[in-house]
This record gives structure tokens, C-alpha cells and sequence, in this order.
């Protein structure tokens, strides 16, 4: 047990720059004490003891305002940081070495029991701030859940989910190793532009190269004779203005 108290202090470490002695993570971090009674929680949940598993979740929450039931299968090196409202359900397993900030729920949208309600997290996830993660599917290994994201379907392994209702973002597999396994705070990643933005930027373009081309066609009608009623310049199409409004 105690081997596996310092192996997460060591990972809050290297993971938290905020954290400067481990004495400070010991006394002060409350994601490792949930962390540590939910392990207490599901010793007696598995040994048949379940309300005693219940009351000491119960504690937890009530000591460190994150509530995981001790049914849920937790990992080794799991960070949660802050983890104010942290809400994780009976049927979900977090992977090893995942980071779930504040606010953020691992939910079920069933009412079976017995069935397999809360989501699985494969290695290595990390969910931003506030993010809400609902029903029994997986969230594949090395994925990020951006702040505030609701996923309610499978998101493949390596990719992003950003927004309401969460759009994917697949991984690009042309990036260098190095960045890919970079850890992203909050979920947040260089680049990671929302999906929805990157196609309305894209038809903006496209717009504009159509209108440049109408242009060049109504240039060349009124050379060969041929005279087109043509748009005023208030009514032009701008491109950079619509750009602006959609970043």
C-alpha cells in the first residue's frame, strides 16, 4: 500500500509544477486523498462489505468534495487535480496514468442495474476542467477530453473531444512522437482548433475563391461584349470579417 502512496506522490510531482515537496502533496492534495480512501472503499466493495465501502466513499466526499464509488476501478498514477466536484460512477474504470481536472463526471445515462453504465478510460487519458463523460462506452488510450466537453459516444484512441456535443478531432498521425506523448494541461493541445471552426474557415475560403473566380468570368463576358448586372461593393462578400467572427 504504502508503495503505491509514493508512486502517485512521485507522479503528482513530476506531473503538478505547482507541487514542491512531498510533504505539500501529503498534507494538501486532496486528489490523492480520494484517491487513497477509494482504494479503502473498494477493498470492502469487492470483500463483500458494501456499506461500509458506501460510508467510506461517503467520507471522502465529504473530507475532499470528490465523490467515486467503490465500485469504480481506479488505476495506478491517476492524478486528479483540484478535483473539486469530481463526480466518477459504480461501472467506470480509469486507466493508468490518466489526469481528470475539477468539475468533471463520469456518468451513466442507464438506469440497469448490473449493466455497464460509466465510461472506461483507456491509459494515459486526460479530461479538462468541467468535462462530462456519460454512458458505457470507451475513451481510447492517450485521448483528451477539452474543458467543458460532453461525450456521450466512443472517442478513438489518440484523439480530441472538444464541445457540446463533443466533436472528435482525430489524431494526426504525421506528428513527431515526441509531441504527441507531450502532456496537455486541462486537455488543451497545440493546434487543436474545434473541428466545427476549422470547416466554416474552410468554406469561407472556398466562398471566396468562387467569388474571385465570378469575378474574373464577369471581367471576361464584358470584354467579348456581354454586359452582367453585377453586385455593389456594400453587398461584396468578405472573407476576413467572417473569418474574425468565427475564430
Amino acid at each position: 500500500m504504502f508503495s503505491r502512496i509514493r508512486e502517485d506522490i512521485a507522479n503528482i510531482i513530476a506531473r503538478d509544477p505547482a507541487a514542491r515537496s512531498e510533504w505539500e502533496v501529503i498534507t494538501c492534495y486532496p486528489g490523492l486523498h480520494a484517491i487513497v480512501m477509494q482504494r479503502w472503499a473498494h477493498w470492502f466493495w469487492t470483500h463483500d462489505l458494501k456499506w461500509l465501502g458506501r460510508f467510506t466513499s461517503h467520507i471522502a466526499r465529504w473530507l475532499t468534495a470528490i465523490e467515486i464509488h467503490p465500485g469504480a476501478k481506479i488505476g495506478r498514477r491517476v492524478f486528479i487535480d483540484h478535483g473539486f466536484g469530481v463526480v466518477i460512477g459504480e461501472t467506470a474504470e480509469v486507466g493508468d496514468d490518466c489526469t481528470i481536472y475539477q468539475g468533471v463526471t463520469l456518468g451513466g445515462t442507464s438506469l440497469s442495474k448490473g449493466a455497464k453504465r460509466h465510461p472506461t478510460l483507456g491509459a494515459g487519458v486526460i479530461i479538462g476542467a468541467g468535462a462530462q463523460v456519460l454512458g458505457g462506452f470507451t475513451v481510447g488510450e492517450g485521448a483528451k477530453i477539452g474543458s467543458n466537453a460532453v461525450v456521450v459516444r466512443e472517442v478513438p484512441p489518440g484523439a480530441t473531444a472538444v464541445g457540446n456535443p463533443a466533436r472528435i478531432i482525430q489524431k494526426d498521425n504525421a506528428r513527431d512522437e515526441a509531441a504527441a506523448r507531450m502532456f496537455a494541461a486541462y486537455g488543451v493541445t497545440p493546434n487543436g482548433d474545434d473541428p466545427l471552426s476549422k470547416a466554416l474557415h474552410g468554406l469561407i475560403d472556398n466562398a471566396a475563391t468562387q467569388e474571385h473566380q465570378i469575378e474574373r468570368i464577369l471581367a471576361a463576358l464584358k470584354c467579348a461584349g456581354i454586359d452582367c448586372e453585377t453586385l455593389n461593393a456594400t453587398e461584396k462578400f468578405d472573407p476576413e470579417q467572417l473569418n474574425k467572427l468565427v475564430e
